[in-house]
């Protein structure tokens, strides 16, 4: 799927992912990019920050192993206050992303035990924490998430086959003999979702 010309890896560190082959790569990470190509990457700790491009200016977004690293929940110390950073992110996903731009996400699946494995996973993700977010009203609207997507994909996959939107027909073969006869090997989710503006 080429659909446009702009793409933005969140959480990219040191070797940004495109799944949709588009031809401008940027990317997000808490982390300053070492390389030359930093001029398109920003710093930015996006469990506290908004992403840090203008509104509208992808025409898709891919966070590959970073969302489980989202808090749902953050209380403020004064006990009156709290924020809900994976909502927020999502509304944030959704402002910078273009009319039916895409959003790409691999993340461990609960009950899995790659979700807890890594003590810095607290955000668990179920094939069905996406349904928050779709349709013509969103659950997560009465969590102040102010986007709507539409889904395109939600499977069960293993990470070394969801690395690139496009499939090949060996691939694919591959992935319904694990569905069929070891789902449990299945340790991690895509979700493709499309932005309804």
């Amino acid at each position: 799927m080429n659909m446009g010309t702009k793409h933005l890896d969140l959480g990219c560190g040191e070797t940004p992912r495109n799944p949709y082959r588009q031809i401008e790569l940027y990317g997000v990470d808490i982390a300053p990019m070492a390389s030359a190509q930093a001029a398109r990457f920003k710093t930015a700790n996006l469990s506290l920050e908004p992403i840090p491009f203008e509104e509208s200016m992808f025409d898709s977004v891919s966070a590959f192993d970073f969302l489980e690293h989202v808090p749902r929940q953050v209380h403020f110390s004064d006990g009156t206050r709290s924020r809900l950073p994976f909502v927020e992110l999502m509304n944030e996903v959704w402002r910078v992303l273009r009319p039916d731009g895409v959003f790409y996400a691999l993340t461990p699946v609960f009950p899995h035990p790659s979700v807890f494995a890594d003590p810095t996973h607290v955000n668990f993700i179920t094939d069905k924490t996406h349904e928050y977010f779709c349709g013509a009203k969103p659950l997560a609207q009465m969590y102040g998430f102010r986007g709507q997507f539409e889904l395109i994909n939600c499977e069960r996959a293993l990470p070394k086959d969801a690395m690139d939107s496009s499939q090949s027909i060996k691939k694919s073969v591959r992935k319904w003999h694990r569905r069929l006869f070891k789902p449990s090997a299945l340790s991690h989710l895509v979700w493709e979702l499309r932005a309804t503006k």
